[in-house]
């Protein structure tokens, strides 16, 4: 294996890491709520996972807001490669 090949494998597997990390010591929240997903990812794209399915929303008790799986939300964006979109005569 090259080196330019295992840098971004290394790169991936040092975020992960991280991430379980921080969530498993409480400093990251597992969830988050519309408004974040929005100015991580922009409301357009966001909306649209919803719609197409590839996000989901998790009703909590006692809570008016939906909140969305954060780890749910960087792997649809890690793979959105635009292959979802519709095109403009199919979209409604």
């Amino acid at each position: 294996m090259k080196l330019k090949e295992f840098i971004p494998q290394l790169n991936n597997a040092i975020q992960a890491g991280a991430q379980k990390a921080l969530s498993q010591s409480g400093i990251l929240q597992a969830t988050c709520t519309k408004t974040v997903a929005y100015r991580l990812f922009g409301r357009s794209n966001v909306d649209r996972w919803l719609a197409e399915g590839l996000l989901s929303t998790i009703a909590q008790r006692g809570n008016v807001s939906k909140k969305i799986d954060k780890t749910q939300l960087e792997r649809v964006a890690a793979a959105s490669n635009r292959t979802s979109y519709l095109a403009v005569a199919d979209r409604k």
